[in-house]
């Protein structure tokens, strides 16, 4: 019982650090590009996506080197679950923003914010102890 309680906590920190820094960038990018009204070019915005989760991967190890799921296949499947829980989450952000009438950018779908976090979970993965 205390190593599924172990391993429940492990998967929630690894969800909650990556949803978290999803929802700070969002909130930044959200500050930074309010000055802009042009729509974003979706490739573009990918390539950006991709480069600004690795950074965030990067910082997250900077902050905490120690990952927090110890188990090699815990690992694993946290790359895949992670993702999808902070995309999922990120969409829900979407919508509520939607539903109050305030803009939403491109980080509220779920296929960006899969993508942040997919390559924020493989940074972390790769590199981290």
């Amino acid at each position: 019982m205390e190593v599924l309680f172990e391993l429940l906590f492990q998967f929630v920190g690894e969800i909650l650090l990556q949803v978290v820094a999803e929802v700070l960038f969002e909130l930044g990018l959200r500050s930074l590009g309010a000055p802009f009204s042009k729509a974003p070019n979706p490739y573009l915005a990918t390539i950006g996506y991709v480069l600004f989760g690795a950074i965030a991967g990067a910082l997250s190890l900077w902050a905490f080197p120690a990952l927090f799921i110890h188990s090699p296949a815990g690992r694993i499947i946290n790359v895949v679950v992670t993702p999808l829980v902070a995309g999922g989450a990120m969409t829900a952000i979407g919508a509520w923003r939607t539903a109050k009438g305030q803009r939403t950018i491109l980080l509220d779908r779920f296929a960006y914010g899969f993508l942040f976090a997919l390559v924020m979970a493989l940074v972390r993965l790769r590199f981290g102890n």
